[in-house]
């Protein structure tokens, strides 16, 4: 059967679910036997030969194993924190410094191995390769976090570091000292054992992430730019592997977020005369604000929902979703309304479909009775990949509708490039095998971050960015980034360290082996 007599065979059963009901249709789809294609995506690169590399075993001996925990819980005790862009911690970031020295001797010390503080506080490291013609590849991670306070309802002190079944708790242990400590014990452990990378490779270590990156990573592109450093790829957190957070799926998902949404911040206020509470004018600031704020949660943008990265992610997953989601999720050109209205009732999948706005602050007023003078309120917009910030900013505009809320931009950038994940894909296809490699079920897809990275101002040394860590979430750890009880098994924790080992490693391969692409039937 051609694809046209496909769909319209598609098209007339669904014509036939209106009438009978969802069982039915189900019913009908067995007996018809629709036979529809879809990548699986578990084929293909991993199953032909692979150049040789260097393969050093991850053997690490009791002692060692104790010590990378140690090391590990060291970095979480000491407060990096990011209040604000005016202040941050330099006394504890001085403190990460000496820390890191102390933690990864071989990799201080080796000569093939080049390390320069930048802007005070970031690290960059320079991993000299024996082949200098091979493109050099980058790892990004960051050294600050967010505030946690020890009144919080922790189970344990935010920076104790202490453990409860299995799990290491602290603020930064997802988020992001994981990666960061993962990629240099890494390191340090193939130094001890002799390696000597074929492709060089850097390692950024930005200090300011959590206030926008603007110190920290912004010098640390500049220094490279200067030095006309260009990247065959870039690893960067942002994406993780879900287990059975995706209803429906057959095992877990390591998302490979190839682009991240853009970001504004709008100032939005209105100013008045003030008066006396007893003589009220009919409107005031605060009520003309709230007005405001009040249509822009009420008319959320619209669903672009197959227009990004999201589409592709459930297309790659299609295959281990039961049925009939398998059916669903290989057919968008047919299902992506119905698709984009199930994921816009839940907060975290929302994200995927659409610019989401979030009121973040609202300010006014000095006293009981005085009309405030003056209202302000802020708006967090992350913006679609099919989006601009032109457009968000001509639908906030539109949306209020009033010429006395004043709309300033506090700070805002486009969504970034979707960086390319076919199976010519270097970077994208290295972190694939490598994860493959180390976790067999799991299925490896693209997918989007709906947060914001690091990475992002490193666009112009790379063409190819990708933003993942082998963080395994299961149902509601999502909520502990940035939340209460952020925490990482000592399993998972040991289980991110021979990831980067065997990366590295991987990555010395001078190109990709042909590929075979396979399609399977429903």
């Amino acid at each position: 059967m051609t694809d046209t007599g496909r769909k319209l065979r598609i098209v007339k059963m669904l014509k036939i679910l209106l009438s009978c009901g969802a069982l039915t249709l189900v019913a009908l789809l067995t007996a018809a036997s629709l036979r529809t294609t879809f990548m699986d995506v578990s084929a293909g690169l991993e199953r032909v030969p692979w150049d040789k590399t260097c393969n050093i075993s991850f053997d690490i001996d009791p002692d060692q194993r104790q010590q990378l925990l140690e090391n590990f819980k060291e970095a979480i005790r000491i407060r990096t924190v990011s209040f604000s862009r005016a202040d941050l911690n330099t006394s504890a970031l001085r403190h990460f410094d000496s820390f890191l020295h102390k933690a990864f001797p071989t990799v201080f010390s080796s000569s093939q191995v080049k390390h320069e503080l930048v802007a005070n506080y970031s690290h960059l490291f320079w991993v000299q390769g024996s082949r200098p013609e091979l493109e050099p590849y980058l790892l990004l991670a960051h050294i600050d976090v967010v505030p946690a306070s020890e009144s919080d309802a922790w189970d344990l002190p935010p920076f104790s570091a202490e453990e409860k079944d299995g799990f290491i708790y602290g603020r930064g242990t997802v988020d992001d000292k994981s990666p960061l400590m993962g990629m240099l014990q890494a390191l340090e452990f193939l130094l001890l054992k002799g390696y000597t990378p074929q492709r060089g490779f850097y390692i950024g270590l930005g200090h300011d992430e959590e206030v926008m990156g603007n110190d920290g990573a912004l010098n640390i592109v500049r220094v490279l730019k200067a030095r006309g450093v260009k990247f065959l790829f870039i690893l960067d957190e942002g994406s993780v592997i879900m287990d059975g957070i995706l209803q429906g799926l057959d095992g877990a998902a390591a998302i490979i977020a190839t682009t991240e949404k853009g970001s504004a911040s709008l100032k939005l206020s209105v100013s008045m005369p003030p008066s006396h509470s007893s003589m009220p004018p009919r409107e005031t600031t605060i009520g003309i604000l709230a007005s405001a704020v009040k249509r822009l949660e009420d008319n959320p943008m619209k669903r672009l929902f197959g227009q990004g990265p999201e589409s592709g992610m459930l297309e790659h997953l299609a295959h281990k979703f039961r049925f009939p989601l398998n059916f669903i999720m290989s057919n968008l050109w047919l299902f992506s309304p119905l698709i984009a209205r199930v994921m816009e009732r839940n907060e975290t999948t929302n994200a995927l479909v659409r610019t989401t706005t979030a009121v973040t602050m609202f300010n006014a007023g000095v006293k009981h009775n005085v009309i405030a003078s003056y209202a302000e309120a802020f708006v967090n917009l992350r913006i679609h990949s099919a989006h601009s910030l032109k457009e968000v900013l001509e639908f906030v505009e539109s949306t209020i509708g009033d010429p006395r809320v004043k709309i300033d931009i506090v700070e805002g950038f486009d969504p970034l490039p979707i960086s390319p994940y076919d199976e010519t894909a270097f970077g994208y296809q290295l972190i694939k095998k490598t994860l493959l490699d180390l976790y067999p079920s799991v299925t490896v897809v693209p997918g989007l971050c709906i947060a914001n990275t690091d990475s992002r101002h490193f666009k112009d040394l790379s063409g190819a960015i990708y933003r993942f860590a082998p963080l395994w979430f299961k149902p509601g750890d999502a909520q502990r980034i940035h939340g209460i009880n952020e925490r990482i098994s000592k399993e998972n924790y040991e289980g991110l360290v021979r990831f980067f080992f065997t990366l590295l490693q991987n990555c010395d391969i001078k190109k990709l082996p042909a590929s075979h692409s396979s399609v399977h039937e429903l």
